[in-house]
């Protein structure tokens, strides 16, 4: 008679330990060499997170709470938001914002590819010197010709206290927007354009139909380049709508609400984060698009 056991035999149990140890050993080792491997990628993470969540935390806590060392909310306060937002002047300064940000991008966006494809791709005299120029006025700081031009859209138009003297000089293009469309349109093939004017495309209906579809990524890129300037602009408001609080945009008017509730850590916070918010919302739906428009710019000078 005799009898079956599932049971390992003695001498087998040592060999399983042995290789359970193995395997415990290969995952530590793993683990760790992904760690060293992407230590500086942790690293610069929470170094751009943590700030995130410090000012959202802040942004939930009770008055009391914020003015203390607490990290954590004790009393969760999602009703600062309500209140930042029906502050007298918020919505104002958000709508003027969305004016600032969304037409001064379309206008750059409009104003910038024309040129930036003439100086592609097309051949004439003085386009080399053309080009010098619109990148040596990126190395001209606003602060330099900020006086004849105060003086301009303030004296002889009378347009101080307004948005305007920021918003109609984006519909004569941009440095920067033609700079970077520019190289992306060079690495455009030349057989595109020739086929396109065979079939009877004028310069005008080639841009359009072949050459701006083939672009979007570039354009999606100064868009989101011009449209973060916009949105976080502090210096122009304040040169130009710093007189009249009806025209003040979000960046100016957070400060003035600083002012206000320099007390009120909390609602503060919660400020910013209305402020930060669309930027981000933006960014992390459009950062395809941005990060392939950026990288292609550079393939070919």
């Amino acid at each position: 008679m005799t009898t079956n056991s599932t049971l390992a035999p003695p001498a087998a149990a040592p060999q399983l330990a042995a290789s359970a140890h193995a395997k415990r050993a290969a995952t530590r080792r793993a683990a760790l060499e992904w760690i060293a491997v992407h230590a500086l990628g942790i690293a610069a993470t929470l170094f751009f997170v943590l700030p995130f969540v410090f000012v959202l935390l802040t942004a939930v806590m009770t008055d009391n709470q914020a003015l203390t060392g607490d990290l954590w909310p004790k009393d969760w306060r999602w009703s600062n938001f309500g209140t930042v937002w029906n502050t007298p002047g918020f919505l104002t300064w958000w709508r003027n914002t969305l004016l600032y940000a969304g037409l001064g991008t379309l206008l750059t966006v409009v104003s910038s590819t024309p040129v930036a494809y003439a100086l592609a791709k097309f051949r004439f005299r003085g386009r080399n010197t053309a080009m010098m120029l619109v990148i040596a006025t990126m190395m001209l700081p606003p602060q330099v010709i900020i006086v004849p031009m105060y003086l301009f859209w303030a004296k002889q138009l009378h347009m101080s206290g307004t948005l305007w003297p920021l918003i109609i000089p984006l519909a004569f293009g941009d440095a920067f927007s033609i700079f970077l469309l520019r190289q992306f349109l060079l690495t455009i093939p030349k057989e595109y354009t020739d086929a396109a004017r065979v079939d009877g495309c004028g310069d005008l209906r080639t841009m359009l139909r072949v050459v701006l579809p083939m672009a979007k990524p570039a354009i999606a890129a100064v868009a989101l380049f011009q449209f973060f300037c916009c949105w976080n602009d502090y210096f122009g408001p304040q040169i130009y709508a710093s007189e009249n609080p009806a025209a003040w945009t979000l960046s100016y008017g957070l400060e003035s609400f600083k002012g206000a509730h320099h007390t009120n850590w909390n609602l503060t916070m919660a400020a910013t984060v209305l402020v930060m918010a669309p930027v981000i919302v933006v960014f992390f739906f459009a950062q395809k698009a941005f990060i392939e428009g950026v990288t292609l710019t550079g393939v070919k000078g």
